[in-house]
């Protein structure tokens, strides 16, 4: 991880992690006070299990980085039980002063289960004067990458897959009016994965609770989503030879970047490809022609890079779920790497399927064919909600929805994004209409909500990137969320900042993100790594 990612959240992560004793100890302030009676507030079906306020603190220079400050915040955290088996967390930070107005949820990752991968967000809507809260989503004990304590739990499921994030905006909304004495006058959210997911799930199916919602790589549809993770991991562990090394992951990327190049899908001396959707590569061009190497591909590494790239198929080699990208190789944290290799010896996320077939679930027995009907009848009504409902109401309402997702991304597949809004753009009535109140912004060599070897810093609240050069609506998209709901001026691009990794302040390259479906064109002239030189244009133009 590099130094300014570990400074965004070790800054994020010292202000969730502020205990109360220490915020009291020097007796209570008016401030203090006020804070401390929401400890006493009645609301339904909730405990209020702590308030008190978190002093301010300075920015600070660390081995890190540099360490964002915060201003002074009323921290509270309740517990929402609406069902005997529901148990809903709800953290919120309530500006002591300079309150804005705004309320702002933020969403979770992965099984959820802590509130802190809303923390980033939350410290990105503190410094902007918004009452900020998150949601464990119901889930804890589990954690975001292990889910076996919700097995047997299916009012959990529920929670997670839909119910959640409504309840912590209810919470939340009353809270902030309880310290304001007045109810939030416009409302936000952001997440990103699992907290993208709990963003479509507000637009979708309860439109009044949000004006504008930014999310990024969210999760769709949940029960295939962790099948095409089961499929590659699979695909990986079929024989002994059929791991892809780190070496040979990245001899992959190489060579489909250069393939894609020729077609004209990237530009040269770029790490990435700028359009991995029409680009055409099979792994077969690097069949090892003698001996194994690291500079060649055996068959059975050749067979694990196509079911990747495929994604699952059934027994007749029709595709069933989307697949990864070319470009999308990298050997990276979240990259597929990641997708081999086992936590507590079983596949990545593989805990939903012990939900359907118990703790002795062996996903060296599953069949795609005969298993996923099964999976699908009981878990999709629970946590597949994001692939039904309408934008329509949000939409009628005045909401403004921006979906990101990067093009290499490994763990949410972007062509589910893709086909998410060629779905609600039939439904709403064409691309146009959509356009007015929805868009995607697709990002060129960006990972699982941010890193990989494009430009990928354009969101100031999701805490894995460095943050935006400018807070600008042209370099930030929760920004530029902001302006089109508040001033109409919907975003027509999203400059797309690369730091240098070597020197924080140091760009070293710019592209423009443009709205679903045009792509950033080359202008002819200039260099590539200034967004000016390229323009936004829709397929067919040119």
């Amino acid at each position: 991880m590099k130094r300014s990612q570990n400074a965004a959240i070790l800054a994020a992560l010292a202000i969730g992690c502020v205990v109360p004793s220490e915020a009291m100890a020097s007796g209570q302030t008016p401030a203090e006070a006020k804070c401390a009676t929401l400890a006493a507030l009645k609301l339904p079906d909730t405990t209020i299990s702590s308030a008190a306020v978190v002093p301010a603190k300075p920015a600070e220079s660390t081995i890190a980085g540099e360490v964002p400050g915060y201003r002074s915040f009323c921290r509270v955290v309740a517990r929402v039980r609406a069902a005997p088996d529901s148990d809903i967390g709800v953290e919120i930070w309530l500006p002591v002063e300079g309150w804005t107005g705004v309320f702002h949820g933020n969403g979770s990752g992965g099984f959820a289960g802590v509130f802190a991968l809303g923390y980033a967000g939350m410290a990105d809507g503190l410094r902007r004067g918004f009452a900020t809260a998150t949601t464990d989503a119901g889930t804890a004990p589990a954690t975001p990458l292990e889910g076996d304590a919700l097995i047997g739990q299916p009012r959990k499921w529920r929670d997670w897959g839909r119910l959640a994030t409504h309840v912590m905006t209810q919470a939340g909304k009353a809270i902030t009016k309880a310290f304001y004495g007045q109810g939030a006058k416009r409302s936000y959210y952001t997440g990103c994965s699992t907290g993208g997911q709990q963003g479509l799930i507000e637009a979708l199916h309860y439109p009044a609770d949000y004006d504008g919602i930014l999310v990024g790589a969210p999760v769709m549809n949940r029960t295939w989503g962790h099948a095409a993770v089961l499929w590659d991991y699979a695909a990986a562990h079929r024989t002994p030879a059929s791991l892809l090394s780190d070496a040979k992951l990245k001899l992959l990327n190489k060579t489909a970047i250069a393939s894609c190049w020729r077609q004209g899908h990237a530009f040269a001396g770029d790490r990435f490809i700028s359009d991995p959707m029409r680009c055409k590569f099979d792994p077969a061009i690097l069949q090892c022609k003698g001996a194994a190497s690291d500079s060649c591909l055996t068959d059975p590494e050749i067979a694990t890079a196509r079911a990747f790239y495929s994604g699952p198929t059934d027994r007749d080699g029709k595709q069933t779920y989307f697949g990864w990208l070319p470009g999308s190789e990298m050997p990276d944290t979240f990259g597929w790497s990641f997708l081999q290799k086992p936590i507590n010896d079983q596949p990545p996320f593989g805990a939903l399927f012990k939900w359907v077939f118990g703790t002795g679930w062996d996903w060296k027995g599953f069949d795609f064919d005969r298993d996923m009907p099964v999976v699908d009848a009981q878990l999709d009504p629970v946590v597949n909600d994001a692939t039904r409902g309408s934008l329509a109401d949000f939409a009628a309402r005045g909401g403004k929805l921006i979906v990101f997702h990067g093009l290499a991304d490994t763990l949410v597949a972007p062509g589910q994004s893709v086909a998410f809004f060629d779905r609600h753009s039939a439904q709403m009535g064409g691309a146009g209409k959509l356009a007015d109140s929805a868009r995607l912004f697709l990002a060129p060599g960006m990972m699982h909500c941010g890193g990989g070897t494009g430009p990928d810093s354009f969101n100031a609240t999701l805490g894995i990137p460095p943050r935006p050069p400018s807070d600008d609506a042209s370099h930030d998209l929760f920004s530029s969320l902001i302006a089109w709901s508040e001033k109409g001026a919907a975003p027509d691009r999203i400059i797309a900042t690369k730091f240098a990794s070597d020197d924080l302040g140091k760009i070293d390259m710019q592209r423009p993100l443009c709205p679903y479906p045009q792509r950033a064109v080359y202008r002819g002239f200039g260099s590539t790594a200034s967004a000016a030189n390229f323009r936004c244009e829709a397929p067919g133009n040119r």
